[in-house]
């Protein structure tokens, strides 16, 4: 594949908002008080685990592609849309951060996806593909757990 800087620059803005993501998700388990603790401490290590795996996995594509990943934390902050969560100890507000961070995360991943189609890039495609569907299920979930 063609080495093509705003595909880069794009793959790239993915992996920083889902580093900030998980550091915010880490806060969260870290933090969380009140009647909801220990559903929302597991569930919150198991969403900071998975968004650990999608880091890897996307710095690895980047990779697999020629490309160059962001691998330094001032490169992640400069290039996140997501930005760096206050302590959040209410799970309500936690619950509400991650359904706000999921579709900030969702219209990255739709972005990436189209370009991924405009350059015959299947296993972006794919990879963007599955991770539409898991984030469109979970928000699913995370509007039921609010009530809205």
């Amino acid at each position: 594949m063609e080495k093509d800087m705003n595909y880069e620059k794009e793959l790239n803005k993915l992996l920083a908002d889902y580093q900030l993501h998980y550091q915010n998700l880490r806060s969260l388990h870290w933090n969380i008080k009140g009647e909801n603790f220990f559903e929302l401490h597991v569930k919150y290590e198991e969403w900071y685990t998975r968004a650990l795996e999608i880091v890897d996995e996307l710095a690895e594509r980047l990779l697999t592609l020629g490309l160059q990943p962001i691998s330094s934390f001032s490169g992640y902050l400069a290039e996140s849309e997501i930005k760096e969560n206050p302590i959040i100890n209410d799970g309500k507000t936690g619950v509400q951060y991650i359904l706000e961070a999921q579709q900030t995360l969702l219209k990255q991943e739709r972005l990436i996806l189209t370009l991924a189609a405009d350059k015959a890039d299947e296993g972006t495609s794919a990879f963007m593909s599955d991770l539409i569907r898991e984030k469109e299920k979970e928000n699913w979930m995370l509007r039921a757990w609010l009530n809205k």
